[in-house]
């Protein structure tokens, strides 16, 4: 009997334990709902700088060019109107939303909608968007499912009930999962190159003038140092799967090591939001002990937790003044609760299937292979339109780039003068900047220039940044343009020439050449380097 005891036990355990793991304290949530509404604010701030340039159809990338740049049936409310005004208006809209989920009332609406606008967004100008904006959509998505709202919010000074300590389910699970899934998948290509696993690639990455800046021209000067650094973050990738299974305290250690890790990426290298989106997720990771922990360390330090509570009184206050409104019935909250349990369900499987089915068509596990594809591309379809797609995650990876990167747009006034209108100054084929990354107003313009880059003559992405060039020009400087060039110079970076971009290798590549009007394009070939 003991025996048999003992093997009914030890799966309850183990199921009780993996229950433990994907737990999610509802203050964690709470912080974590806080934490996404501001990077959406941040987020909507820095891409309204350059809204007449990416986002309105007077700039660099109409409506109809953005519909065909997108995934095919890309939802976008920004598709809706070519209208500045009205696309300024969706812009407030958006904001308001993320005041919203902030502010925890009608939550799991406010999460959806922010979800939506995040996604039409980044449909609006596919150009831009980067590793951060996938992150930030799925991390988002799977909130959809969590009671973000389930302490301080309005929503928790609204509800007739007290809130929960913690929630753990499917949702919970995979939004845990997704993090991990992105760094072990992260890991396996960087697998893939020497200069990962040998060591040499972080020293390079901080020789990229082009995208690093604040403390990077400090740290690359001891590259043995990098050198521990990138391969203590490289094992850590593939030891990911220990911030799940290690709960409670167990995990804060090793979370903390990521923590610190993406605080340094983002005081080094400018690649956007990224090192802060990673932040909201491996936030998710706090538990209930961790909390009780810091409860106990405020109380130690005399913190007055009464007259903090007192303070907060007139925001409750306040709170209560909304509108409550809520359907009470059984049926609506049964047909609720069955909705929400079918969505989960439903996309969980359907993430499952995409990250099978490659090995279902190779090993035949499947015998109607037509129907298996089928199924997979109305997923794909779906999943594409609402940008939930997995992309490779191959960040920095399989190889990093060890070549340094600006640009030089050369062009002819009518008056026959050649200028580099790109960086606005006499042609020169010399850096722009020491600090190559100043070249861009914002780091969003160096996604968008890596698209044009990549385009080239193979489609309108660059003929269109011309034309914008030969037509703005004039009206913002007074001159006219009857040609526009375009070259990307690339610098070989080696370990010895991460600090001395002087001793580097220089070669020019053309991208695309232009003619305003009704002039033929011409070419103005670079001086040899």
């Amino acid at each position: 009997m003991r025996s048999g005891g003992d093997l009914t036990t030890l799966p309850r355990r183990a199921g009780g334990y993996l229950k433990d793991c994907v737990r999610v304290d509802t203050r964690t949530l709470a912080v974590f709902r806080v934490f996404v509404g501001l990077l959406i604010l941040g987020d909507l701030f820095a891409r309204s700088r350059n809204f007449e340039f990416f986002y309105s159809e007077a700039g660099v990338l109409p409506r109809d060019l953005a519909v065909r740049m997108s995934a095919e049936n890309a939802f976008s409310f920004f598709h809706a109107t070519t209208d500045s005004t009205l696309l300024l208006a969706l812009f407030v809209v958006h904001a308001l939303v993320a005041i919203q989920l902030i502010l925890g009332y009608k939550t799991r609406i406010a999460t959806l909608l922010a979800f939506l606008f995040v996604v039409s967004l980044d449909h609006h100008n596919p150009l831009v968007t980067s590793y951060a904006d996938v992150l930030f959509r799925l991390l988002l998505f799977w909130a959809i499912f969590l009671p973000l709202g389930e302490r301080w919010s309005v929503d928790a000074v609204l509800s007739d009930r007290p809130p929960r300590e913690s929630f753990v389910g499917i949702a919970s699970a995979m939004i845990l999962c997704q993090m991990v899934y992105m760094y072990v998948v992260n890991a396996y290509h960087k697998a893939q190159s020497e200069l990962w696993t040998g060591g040499e690639a972080t020293p390079l990455v901080m020789g990229l003038d082009d995208m690093t800046y604040l403390l990077a021209p400090v740290v690359r000067e001891f590259p043995t140092l990098l050198q521990y650094g990138g391969l203590t973050w490289y094992y850590m990738l593939w030891a990911s799967p220990l911030l799940i299974l290690l709960a409670g305290r167990l995990r804060v250690p090793f979370l903390l090591m990521f923590v610190g890790g993406h605080a340094s990426f983002a005081m080094t290298v400018r690649i956007g939001a990224f090192a802060y989106v990673a932040l909201a997720g491996l936030l998710l990771f706090v538990q209930t002990p961790v909390w009780e922990d810091a409860i106990r360390l405020a109380d130690r330090v005399g913190l007055d937790r009464a007259a903090l509570s007192a303070r907060l009184s007139g925001a409750v206050a306040v709170a209560r003044r909304f509108p409550n409104v809520r359907l009470n019935s059984d049926r609506a909250r049964w047909a609720k609760a069955t909705l929400y349990i079918f969505a989960v369900v439903l996309v969980a499987l359907s993430m499952t299937l995409l990250a099978v089915a490659p090995f279902l068509h190779d090993g035949g596990a499947i015998d109607n292979e037509g129907v298996v594809a089928a199924t997979e591309d109305e997923v794909d379809d779906v999943a594409s339109a609402f940008a939930v797609s997995q992309p490779e995650w191959s960040v920095f990876a399989p190889h990093p780039r060890t070549t340094d990167r600006y640009y030089v747009f050369p062009a002819r006034t009518a008056d026959g003068e050649l200028i580099d209108v790109y960086n606005d100054r006499e042609l020169t084929y010399d850096r722009p900047h020491d600090e190559l990354q100043r070249q861009y107003g914002t780091y969003r313009e160096r996604f968008y220039m890596n698209s044009v880059r990549r385009g080239g003559f193979d489609n309108d992405v660059a003929p269109q940044l011309a034309e914008y060039l030969c037509r703005t020009y004039e009206a913002d400087h007074g001159v006219e343009l009857t040609h526009v060039n375009m070259y990307a110079v690339s610098e070989d970076i080696t370990l010895e020439t991460i600090s001395d971009h002087d001793e580097r290798d220089r070669e020019a590549e053309l991208i695309y050449t232009h003619g305003c009007g009704d002039n033929e394009p011409e070419e103005f070939a670079p001086p040899d380097f």
